[in-house]
């Protein structure tokens, strides 16, 4: 199996591209399907394609073989078509990181009892050039669901989408101040578009698809050329943000919507104001057209919408009901009626005709941000504060389905014109395609259905216990990853979590503020603990003695508890606005605390008294760790930094760079030479401590929020806030 990759690697530059590039398609002219589906299962040729070329130019060998009439039996198609899916699910991170391909595969294939398929990942479990983390249980997203592919390149939030009315492209525009054009046939971007006025918060596309105006948190709209990548006229007028745009289908108008609760009507053609739209009592956050152009509907914070007379400037009709800001509004393809989306977790259909409510659809868990229509009328698409996707029956009232974005909040939503596909975006930076005639998940991912917030593993390996924002803690075979117990009755969600060295008990804390220990041989309560006043952020527990330390979120104390007695002793009283994080020697004897203020302290736990406090991190420190020897302690923060410190002197050692956003938390190898550090980044990284280099990282679907290793030293487990559970083994390191 390893020749190809020899004879790939002794092929000259020039030669090995052009062979990647062109062998797909010489063996489909040659009708040699059996050697195509080879070539397509083969892992060398995968990786070598990817690592020389690129992750779509793999992707479009499967469309050779899949639609080029070979005689592929239908095993082979099916196999070629979920491999296919798997690669086009992983591109965005196949794109910056190349050396992630076994990872990602395993981690959506794992389940497929395929043969060919499970001797590709064979394949790749069998590399032995480079340290890597290999998935254990399947934790990414499977091919065969809704998810088609994810878009990444944004720095920050995403507030507006666009379609072209080919569907061929899609704009978005982020927090980070760029539009982004992209190809929603191959995921590539082709162009980025930077707004003079900073943060972009809605987009409209002109009827021929050349042209698009955005508005801003600036208090102006930009009209820009697509094809030059030019802005062509600002226009001003508004005092406040613009929050909505839609272009009228003369495509020589627009209408905008802005935080001063007024409307606007522009000329494109010559960049000026036509009319100002005046009647809601606050910021109009949504506006659509009908059809015809001759009518604008408008959704404001103040509850209600409003329809108007676009040649006129009169109010026509205000429609009332909305319990909360109204966000979004879509028009009907036939222009009857409008769905407006709301604060108060509805939606709501209109007839614009009468002004009458039609219909009100629940089931959103928060928020409604974005609503869209689909081209024949007859569904709509809406988007949520919850995370979630809905589909809705318009004739029947029902919900068609929900699909678990796995984000935390939806809140920009555009369909393709084909009704069949829809896009949408989320504070967490990404755009997602996704297939609406396919169901969700087709498998069982390994977690929660929240956010999970801590991990922790017993001592002797066995098993793993995740607390998690949905309210539960569940205990974990670490050996299989299947799910032993889950611990209910919580009336708050489960902040953070320990285990005594023993391995009998299990310490967690709330957002309410309390901790209970629970007993793992019986899976009870033993007791609840109270003196907290705000949600507790960590615990450590001693590994000699019943000693457990707790912080919480606004309170600028230390805890120290008594498990045996279930007793608090006297607090202790940091110099700090708050203390954010905290670690134990084993010994019990020494607590190591971050800070909001970028702050690491030593504390003296037997005398009560701080022995040092030294300014580590420019912000908040999120994680630490000690080591198991008590020499040296690791910190990690919203800096982005991890800084080794020696733990007596609190001297610096030592600083650790390679995440680009926050350090949520931090672990170390029972050795004490490696460390584990998880971020906002969606990735899971592993460091040689000795040299700070980078030996093997991870890349989630969400930001990793919790880490642990075990015993071994070379499994790890990492919490998304996803909800999922990443169970991974560390290979090819060699331990001198």
């Amino acid at each position: 199996m390893r020749n190809l990759a020899t004879r790939l690697a002794e092929m000259p530059a020039d030669q090995r591209r052009a062979t990647l590039g062109s062998l797909p398609t010489h063996l489909a002219k040659a009708a040699r399907a059996e050697k195509l589906h080879f070539l397509l299962t083969n892992f060398d040729f995968m990786e070598a394609k990817i690592f020389y070329l690129a992750p779509e130019q793999l992707i479009k060998d499967y469309d050779i073989a899949l639609y080029k009439n070979l005689s592929l039996p239908e095993s082979q198609v099916e196999s070629l078509k979920l491999i296919q899916s798997a690669i086009r699910l992983s591109a965005h991170v196949l794109e910056k990181y190349k050396s992630q391909l076994s990872g990602q595969l395993l981690g959506r294939l794992l389940t497929f009892p395929q043969p060919d398929i499970q001797s590709m990942l064979k394949q790749a479990k069998s590399q032995d050039t480079t340290s890597w983390l290999r998935p254990l249980t399947p934790s990414l997203t499977p091919p065969g669901g809704s998810l088609v592919r994810t878009l990444s390149g944004h720095q920050d939030e995403i507030w507006a989408i666009a379609v072209t009315p080919d569907g061929r492209h899609a704009l978005c525009g982020s927090s980070d101040g760029t539009v982004k054009l992209w190809d929603l046939g191959s995921g590539i971007e082709l162009l980025t578009l930077t707004s003079h006025q900073g943060w972009v918060n809605t987009i409209a596309v002109t009827p021929d698809g050349q042209y698009a105006v955005f508005g801003s948190r600036g208090s102006t709209l930009e009209l820009w050329d697509l094809r030059r990548g030019t802005e062509l006229v600002t226009l001003n007028g508004h005092s406040k943000q613009v929050n909505a745009v839609a272009v009228i289908p003369d495509w020589k108008r627009a209408i905008s919507g802005s935080a001063d609760g007024t409307l606007k009507l522009w000329d494109l053609e010559i960049g000026i104001e036509l009319l100002t739209l005046i009647g809601h009592k606050n910021m109009v956050k949504a506006v659509a057209v009908t059809p015809d152009g001759k009518k604008a509907i408008s959704g404001s914070a103040d509850g209600t919408l409003k329809l108007w007379d676009l040649k006129s400037g009169e109010e026509l009709n205000t429609l009332t009901g909305h319990q909360g800001w109204v966000n979004a509004v879509a028009v009907t393809a036939n222009g009857k009626e409008a769905i407006s989306g709301s604060a108060d977790g509805t939606l709501k259909l209109w007839d614009l005709r009468s002004g009458a409510e039609l219909l009100t659809l629940t089931g959103h868990q928060s928020w409604v941000n974005a609503v869209a229509v689909t081209a024949d009328g007859k569904e709509a698409i809406s988007g949520s504060a919850d995370g979630t996707l809905k589909v809705w029956d318009l004739e029947s009232a029902t919900e068609v389905k929900t699909i678990n974005t796995r984000t935390n909040w939806v809140t920009a939503i555009a369909t393709l014109p084909s009704g069949r596909m829809a896009i949408s975006g989320s504070l967490d930076g990404t755009i997602k395609m996704w297939d609406l005639s396919k169901g969700d998940e087709q498998n069982t991912l390994t977690g929660h259905t929240k956010q999970v917030n801590s991990v922790a593993v017993t001592t002797n390996g066995s098993f793993v216990i995740s607390g998690s924002q949905d309210f539960n803690l569940k205990l974990w075979d670490l050996a299989s990853g299947n799910l032993e117990h889950t611990l209910t009755g919580n009336t708050s969600e489960v902040t953070a979590v320990a285990i005594t060295a023993d391995g009998q008990w299990a310490i967690s804390g709330f957002g309410d503020g309390t901790l209970k220990l629970w007993d793992l041989t019986d899976r009870t309560v033993s007791f609840s603990l109270s003196g907290h006043t705000s949600t507790v952020t960590a615990i450590a527990v001693a590994e000699r003695g019943q000693k457990v330390v707790s912080v919480s979120v606004s309170e600028s104390i230390l805890k120290v508890w008594n498990l045996e007695q279930g007793t608090l002793q006297p607090a202790l009283s940091i110099q700090t606005n708050s203390v954010q994080t905290v670690a134990i020697t084993k010994d019990g004897q020494w607590s190591f605390l971050g800070c909001e203020d970028g702050s690491l302290k030593l504390w003296d736990l037997s005398k009560n008294y701080q022995v040092y406090s030294q300014q580590g991190h420019i912000d908040r420190v999120l994680a630490v760790a000690v080591t198991p020897d008590g020499q040296r302690a690791l910190s990690g923060g919203e800096d982005a930094k991890l800084k080794l410190w020696d733990l007596a002197t609190g001297k610096e050692l030592k600083t650790l760079i390679g995440h680009r956003e926050w350090i949520n938390a931090v672990a170390l190898t029972p050795d004490g030479r490696r460390a584990v550090s998880v971020s906002n980044d969606n990735t899971l990284k592993v460091w040689d401590l000795e040299s700070g280099a980078v030996i093997a990282d991870f890349i989630g679907e969400s930001v990793l929020l919790c880490c642990a290793v075990t015993p071994d030293g070379v499994t790890i487990v990492a919490g998304e806030a996803s909800g999922r559970l990443h169970f991974l083994r560390l290979e090819g390191v060699k331990d001198e």
